[in-house]
C-alpha cells in the first residue's frame, strides 16, 4: 500500500492520500474566540502541502470549560462565516478537513477562572505543577447531559460551517478520556466501575452525532492506546473500546496516548534510533487492528517518509503527523517528489517530563505562529525561550479570557 494511495471510509467519503495532519493546539482565536485570520492562513499552508487530512487543533463545545486561552470555541450559529472561511481554506488544498471536538473536563488551568467539572472530584497529579489546575467537581447526570449535547450541536454546526466531518476527542486526559480511566473516573453510577459504563458517554456521543450529521459527513474518535500510567486506561481496555465503536458508524479511529500527568504523546522514552519507536503507538495499533471494523491512525512521532510508509504498510490505514508538519507544511508535496526531508525540533531531554512536555508544545505553537504570518519557521528554537514566551502569552491570554467570559452573548 503507497503513501499517497486514496482511502476511502466506511461512509463513502475519499481521503486522497495516507497523511494526515494530526491535531495540534494553535491557541490562535481572534478575540471573540473565533477563528482568527492568522489561524485561516495557517490552515491554507497545510492545504496548500496536500496533506489527505486536515484534523484542526482543539475546538471546544463550552466556552466555560477550554483547553487553554485563546482557543476557538463552537457552540451557536453566531460567526460561522469564519468558521466557513476557516473550512474553505483549509479544504483549498482538495483534502479532507475534520474539526476536533473537545472538553477538557479537570484538564483546564486554573487561570482561566472557572469552575472544573470532571467525572469525579480527583485533581490532577503534576507534583509542583499540580496547583496550576483547580480540583474538578464531580459532574452530576444532568452536567453528562449537558456535554452530550454540546458535541453533538458542534458537530453539527461544524457540518453547516463546511468540514467534512469531525474528530470527537477521547484521548489525553481530556474529558472523555477521564471517563475511560479507571484512575480518573470512581463513579458508582452507571458511568462508572466497568469498562462498558465508563465508555458510556463517549458511545452516546458517537451515536448522537452520528444520527444528527448526513450519512457523508465524517465521524472520528481519538481515542488514548492506553494511558501510560500504573491502573489506568489500558491497551485491552483501548482494544475493547474500539469494539464498542464498531457498528456505530464511526469512519477512523486516531491511536495516540498518554495525558498531562503521564505525556506520552510527546514521545520523550521513545528510541529514535529505530523505524519502529518513531512511530511509537504502532505495536499497539497492530493489536488493536485485530478487532478494529474501521481504518485506523496512528500519531505520534513520525517525521520520516519511510516509516509513514512502514505505518501504511502494516495496515494501518492513515499515518498521522504534528510537529513535523508544523515546521514544514509541504511534507506531503516534498515526499511524493522523492525528498527525504525528516523535520524536527531540537530535542528535550529535561527529567520533568510534564515541563519538558510544555516546552515541546511551545516550541510547536513558536512554528505555527511563524506559519500563520508567512515566515519561515525555526526548528532550532530554544524550548527555554519557547516556553518563556509562550507562558507569557497565555498569561495575557488568560487575562483576556476572564474579561470575555464574563461579558460574551450566551449561546444559542
Amino acid at each position: 500500500m503507497s503513501l499517497f494511495s486514496p482511502l476511502s471510509l466506511p461512509n463513502g467519503a475519499v481521503i486522497p492520500n495516507r497523511i494526515a495532519k494530526a491535531a495540534m493546539e494553535e491557541n490562535m482565536a481572534d478575540a471573540d474566540h473565533l477563528p482568527s485570520a492568522d489561524l485561516i492562513t495557517l490552515y491554507k499552508a497545510w492545504a496548500d502541502g496536500q496533506a489527505g487530512l486536515i484534523i484542526t487543533g482543539n475546538v471546544m463545545v463550552d466556552a466555560r470549560a477550554m483547553t487553554g486561552p485563546a482557543g476557538v470555541v463552537l457552540e451557536s450559529e453566531r460567526d460561522l462565516d469564519k468558521f466557513r472561511a476557516w473550512a474553505t481554506a483549509a479544504r483549498s488544498g482538495g483534502g479532507q478537513v475534520w474539526m476536533q471536538i473537545n472538553h477538557p473536563g479537570r484538564q483546564m488551568p486554573a487561570a482561566l477562572g472557572q469552575e472544573t467539572i470532571a467525572p469525579s472530584a480527583i485533581s490532577l497529579d503534576l507534583g509542583a505543577q499540580s496547583k496550576v489546575f483547580p480540583m474538578p467537581r464531580e459532574m452530576s447526570a444532568a452536567d453528562i447531559a449537558e456535554v452530550e449535547r454540546r458535541f453533538v450541536a458542534t458537530a453539527v454546526l461544524a457540518e453547516r460551517a463546511g468540514f467534512t466531518g469531525v474528530e470527537i476527542h477521547a484521548a489525553h486526559g481530556y474529558l472523555l478520556s477521564q471517563f475511560l480511566s479507571p484512575l480518573a473516573n470512581h463513579r458508582k453510577d452507571d458511568w462508572g466501575g466497568s469498562l462498558e459504563n465508563r465508555a458510556r458517554l463517549l458511545l452516546d456521543i458517537v451515536r448522537g452525532v452520528r444520527a444528527a450529521v448526513s450519512p457523508g459527513f465524517a465521524v472520528a474518535v481519538k481515542l488514548n492506546s492506553a494511558d501510560f500510567q500504573r491502573g489506568g486506561f489500558s491497551p485491552e481496555d483501548a482494544r475493547d473500546v474500539v469494539t464498542m465503536l464498531s457498528g456505530q458508524g464511526v469512519d477512523l479511529v486516531e491511536l495516540s496516548g498518554g495525558s498531562y500527568e503521564a505525556p506520552a504523546m510527546m514521545g520523550s522514552a521513545r528510541d529514535e534510533r529505530t523505524l519502529a519507536r518513531e512511530a511509537y503507538f504502532l505495536e499497539f495499533a497492530r493489536e488493536i487492528g485485530k478487532v478494529a471494523t474501521m481504518p485506523l491512525m496512528v500519531t505520534g512521532g513520525i517525521k520520516r517518509r519511510e516509516v509513514a510508509q512502514k505505518v501504511v504498510e502494516s495496515g494501518v490505514a492513515m499515518a498521522g503527523i504534528a510537529t513535523a508538519l508544523a515546521i514544514e507544511p509541504n511534507l506531503p508535496i516534498r515526499w511524493r517528489e522523492g525528498k527525504a526531508d525528516a523535520p524536527s525540533l531540537k530535542p528535550i531531554t529535561w527529567k520533568n517530563k510534564p515541563i519538558a512536555s510544555s516546552a515541546h508544545m511551545a516550541a510547536v505553537r513558536f512554528q505555527l505562529v511563524r506559519l500563520s504570518r508567512r515566515r519561515r519557521t525555526a526548528p532550532n528554537i530554544s524550548p527555554v525561550w519557547a516556553l518563556i514566551t509562550s507562558q507569557i502569552q497565555a498569561r495575557r491570554s488568560a487575562r483576556q479570557y476572564r474579561h470575555w467570559i464574563t461579558r460574551r452573548p450566551q449561546a444559542a
